[in-house]
């Protein structure tokens, strides 16, 4: 198995991996980027940005995420093809292995890999992403003012999101699998309290409609076996998102969802040199600006680190 050694090893894209790469690259620390099974990461299904700041026309997400890669190439960062197959946290440096066949010894590593929405399972579902389904309706709401849309999910994320799109949309319907909710007794007379949120009780989806765009949701009551079609243009899924941190048990401090546990205010973990950065380690805001902002925290962090350590070194060598 072939050896590298590297100052900053940075794994996954997307704005938090790309924007530690910029930082970390104009520190001069030549960091490597691994981008992972979904380079770009989720902003790649996304078709239009309109809240990120420096694009007042708006930019569709597989573009923006050149855009990023771009910047941090400038700087000098190694963008490569890979997925990390197992980690080495057990001594400095930390050993990483690419594809069950490179190993990388890094002084630093900044964790980027994000964290996926749990869908449905529809085929169509699938198909329709970015054209009317969605997963988050901060991002996409206002693509829907005035029209009317369906959320699915029983929790307080789903409750959440419903709330969110009453403000912009004519009519939200909320479909629960159940005959309660999920959510906290707060978030659940919240949305009972708002005249443009139906609750469709004991529903689940049977099939989202529509070619190129979403035209209708197929639902079902799943108690008395009736069949139904919401004229509806969004469909946002809220059941959930899980991080994408398997890789990492056993070494990092984690929540029970999965998440990365960090020092408040830092990007730090329990393991020296090793930082957490975006939706890894976010489970509240998940966009992709504050994404962004901890991905030069993670870069910042390294890079105090990285030098701290050269400061000891020289102090001992002298000692000695």
């Amino acid at each position: 198995m072939s050896v590298e050694r590297v100052k900053v090893l940075i794994i996954g894209s997307g704005p938090a991996g790309y924007t530690a790469a910029v930082y970390a690259a104009r520190a001069g620390l030549e960091p490597v980027l691994y981008q992972g099974s979904q380079p770009g990461g989720q902003l790649t299904i996304t078709n239009d940005v309109e809240n990120y700041p420096g694009y007042p026309d708006g930019i569709i997400g597989p573009q923006m995420m050149i855009d990023f890669q771009k910047q941090a190439e400038r700087f000098g960062t190694s963008i490569r093809s890979g997925i990390v197959t197992s980690v080495d946290f057990s001594g400095s440096p930390h050993k990483v292995t690419i594809d069950g066949k490179t190993e990388i010894e890094a002084e630093t590593i900044i964790i980027s890999t994000g964290a996926s929405a749990k869908w449905l399972g529809l085929e169509s579902e699938q198909r329709l992403n970015g054209k009317g389904v969605s997963a988050c309706a901060v991002c996409d709401g206002f693509f829907f003012r005035n029209q009317d849309v369906v959320v699915v999910g029983a929790g307080d994320a789903a409750a959440e999101e419903a709330s969110y799109l009453s403000k912009i949309v004519n009519k939200v319907y909320m479909l629960v699998r159940r005959n309660k909710m999920r959510a906290s007794d707060i978030m659940q007379q919240r949305v009972k309290n708002v005249p443009n949120i139906e609750i469709l009780w004991n529903t689940e989806t049977k099939e989202v409609l529509g070619d190129e765009e979403v035209n209708g949701v197929k639902v079902v009551n799943n108690i008395t076996g009736e069949e139904r079609v919401l004229d509806v243009k969004g469909f946002f899924v809220a059941i959930g998102h899980k991080p994408n941190t398997e890789i990492f048990k056993g070494w990092l401090d984690m929540d029970e969802q999965g998440y990365v546990k960090t020092t408040p205010g830092t990007s730090h973990t329990n393991i020296s040199g090793v930082f957490a950065t975006g939706d890894a380690q976010d489970k509240v805001y998940r966009q992709a600006v504050t994404a962004a902002g901890t991905g030069c925290m993670g870069a910042l962090d390294a890079e105090k680190w990285i030098a701290e350590k050269e400061v000891e070194l020289k102090t001992a060598a002298q000692e000695v």
